[in-house]
């Protein structure tokens, strides 16, 4: 049986992944779009969405958060590393790029 998405609570899902500025707006408007026209989200989307959901299961994380990295689980996918290219183990959603352990460290001058 196939599950039927909340309609609702997606669209404010999105609403505040947009506000927090955590992903690519453009998609995020796409999908926005789709949904309101009651449009069916294609894979590829469906895909962004819960992967960025996955990271943020606690959807209470506000721009002035100081916790800009997120380890990323076993079920996680693991982009390759914004500097090296090798698997990544973290996401910053300052800038929504994945890291390596090793390059994590100092990567953006405006984190704390």
């Amino acid at each position: 049986m196939k599950k039927s998405i909340d309609y609702e609570k997606t669209l404010e899902i999105i609403e505040r992944l947009k506000l927090a500025k955590i992903g690519k707006y453009e998609k995020w408007e796409s999908m926005i779009k789709k949904i309101k026209n009651k449009q069916i989200l294609n894979p590829d989307e469906l895909k962004y969405y819960s992967n960025l959901t996955r990271i943020y299961k606690n959807l209470e994380i506000t721009s002035r958060s100081k916790i800009y990295h997120t380890k990323l689980s076993l079920e996680d996918e693991k982009l390759p590393c914004s500097q090296c290219g090798k698997d990544s183990l973290y996401y910053c959603n300052m800038n929504d790029q994945y890291f390596c352990n090793i390059h994590v460290v100092g990567h953006d001058k405006n984190e704390i």
